[in-house]
């Protein structure tokens, strides 16, 4: 028998699957996401799964009405098959992170009465999973009191990576991989400073701004380790003393295990707003800064660098729970 893993369109939900699989060796894995997004980019050539699907799938929201009813075909089209590899694989389980990806299977496990388990990554619920979440079998998220697991699952080594930060010696940008405008027009600002102070520059720019932040930094003759894409994200994060990034759930507990306090700067355009709500949650407890991106101020950013850090790295370690990918393989594995 299998556990069938689904959801993606984005790094956030990918980065789940990619953290819990980890723990699931001894298993048969089968893998279903979209030709859209970065499933493929993430899990098409990955060994670990016996067998990979890609649907021709897309996202609902944001689409005119004749767009809405294309991908409501296209995703009945993609339940019809999702029943078909849930019993051609013998599934046990359904692992859903959701996004759009994840509809087929997860709709398919429904009315093929496979048990499903959703994880929930944002503190605002995705439309999916708001939908999902009175019939699934269980209902995972580190926001609500009511999960049976708590720790959000993320890889060991960030965890492993964890340090007390006392002073910024090296600052990181996060913009994910695709960038994010206010985020590099920030850090181009603050770089003659950060300079001045002796502060290193890490910058993920977003694989279409490489080529233009890379330039920037040149005419104001500063040095920084300029990227987009990459999987060398927890090194980045291990030699950070200071953040600023967007508030995507996979981001966020991938800093706080790691100690690294950090200014968020949500996406304005999320879905529900849940990047505000992700970083609010910290901010709440003191362990976190939140800027809009309206809101942004050079000067006051300047004085979050100047700030003792040691308290708030000190918080992170000790309010991130481990164990979060092991518990729920151990989870479905029990299924």
């Amino acid at each position: 028998m299998s556990i069938v893993m689904t959801g993606g369109g984005t790094g956030g939900h990918l980065a789940i699957i990619k953290a819990v699989k980890e723990h699931l060796a001894n298993e048969e894995l089968i893998y279903v996401g979209s030709t859209k997004g970065q499933d493929k980019q993430w899990f098409e050539e990955d060994s670990d799964f016996k067998q990979k699907y890609f649907f021709e799938t897309r996202g609902v929201v944001n689409q005119g009405v004749l767009g809405k009813v294309k991908s409501l075909f296209m995703m009945a089209k993609a339940m019809f098959q999702a029943i078909k590899i849930l019993r051609k694989h013998k599934a046990k389980v359904v692992f859903s992170v959701g996004g759009f990806s994840a509809a087929p299977m997860a709709f398919a496990a429904k009315l093929a009465g496979t048990p499903l388990v959703i994880h929930e990554q944002n503190a605002a619920l995705g439309s999916l999973n708001k939908l999902l979440k009175p019939y699934a079998t269980h209902f995972i998220s580190s926001y609500l009191e009511e999960s049976p697991i708590k720790a959000y699952p993320i890889k060991q080594i960030f965890f492993d990576n964890a340090h007390l930060r006392k002073e910024v010696q090296t600052i990181i940008f996060l913009g994910g991989s695709q960038g994010a405008k206010a985020i590099n027009n920030l850090a181009l600002e603050l770089a003659p400073t950060l300079k001045d102070k002796g502060i290193k520059i890490i910058h993920q720019a977003g694989v279409n701004n490489i080529e233009e932040v890379q330039k920037a930094y040149e005419t104001l003759g500063i040095e920084a380790e300029v990227f987009g894409f990459t999987t060398k994200l927890a090194a980045y994060m291990n030699e950070a003393d200071f953040a600023i990034a967007r508030a995507g759930a996979s981001t966020l507990w991938e800093l706080s295990a790691t100690a690294v306090p950090t200014l968020y700067i949500p996406y304005p355009y999320a879905a529900k707003d849940h990047q505000f709500y992700n970083a609010q949650f910290l901010v709440e407890k003191n362990l976190a800064w939140l800027m809009r991106e309206n809101e942004i101020e050079v000067s006051r950013v300047v004085r979050l660098v100047d700030e003792d850090l040691q308290s708030m790295s000190q918080g992170l370690m000790e309010i991130v729970e481990k164990d979060g990918s092991q518990k729920i393989a151990k989870l479905l594995t029990q299924m």
